[in-house]
């Protein structure tokens, strides 16, 4: 079952949770290091790696499932968080040129659906980046973590799954490689665990992140299937009233 947004909040305020955000932030700096002029969105509980582009992106928000629940964000100032359904996201088409994953995908009811509104939005060269569970890393294993609730991915199923939603994989990381235990000695030495990761075993991360980018040459996502519906009702004709038995004698 995926954590709630205080559950999340509480990890992020430990020590375990500080040192994921840090290794797992450099990562995306170095993935999008200049986001001047852009309009970026964060889904899921992405508000602890969204802070970095407040006053370098032109516009920054954080969008939760409601499932999850909401939190305000920033503390202090205007606030950028919302409440959403990841089904109907109340964005205009394209108006996004950035959007981030974190604790989206793989808590999400429906991926395939939320990646076709994540894909309404993404303006034409938009770029999608996703920080989800390593199925073969020790994160994905312990529930005291985020990381561990929820479907865990491969690489494999991660590029499956976007190509299946029109988008193609362009760039690939991978983070956190220190056990995932509140242990002082093992949080000291993290930054030296994820230097070592990186060369030994990058198999073996806590999480992998992926960027991809916008198919425009693809056919258009079909709309969620609620609005199908709807829209076949609408449009669909009544039929006509059968007529009497006894007018067709009387002709």
């Amino acid at each position: 079952m995926p954590m709630d947004v205080i559950d999340l909040r509480d990890f992020y305020g430990r020590p375990l949770g500080r040192v994921a955000r840090r290794h797992i932030s450099r990562r995306i700096e170095a993935t999008w290091p200049d986001l001047r002029g852009l309009n970026v969105m964060g889904l899921g509980f992405a508000t602890p790696y969204l802070g970095m582009f407040i006053g370098k992106a032109q516009r920054v928000v954080g969008l939760m499932p409601a499932r999850q629940g909401v939190l305000h964000w920033p503390s202090v100032g205007k606030c950028l968080a919302g409440l959403v359904d990841e089904h109907e996201l109340p964005l205009a088409d394209e108006s996004m040129d950035r959007v981030l994953v974190v604790h989206g995908l793989e808590a999400s009811e429906s991926m395939r659906v939320m990646l076709r509104q994540i894909w309404r939005v993404l303006a034409p060269g938009g770029r999608l980046l996703i920080v989800a569970p390593n199925r073969r890393g020790l994160w994905a294993r312990r529930e005291a973590t985020p990381f561990g609730h929820g479907q865990p991915f491969s690489r494999g199923q991660l590029t499956q799954l976007l190509r299946e939603s029109m988008f193609s994989p362009s760039a690939w990381e991978v983070a956190l490689f220190a056990p995932p235990f509140d242990w002082r000695p093992l949080l000291r030495s993290a930054s030296a665990w994820e230097r070592v990761g990186h060369v030994l075993w990058p198999r073996f991360s806590g999480v992998i992140l992926v960027e991809a980018t916008k198919q425009i040459y693809a056919a258009t996502p079909l709309p969620a299937a609620k609005n199908v519906a709807q829209r076949v009702r609408a449009l669909a004709p009544l039929p006509a009233p059968a007529r009497p038995a006894s007018s067709f004698d009387e002709s």
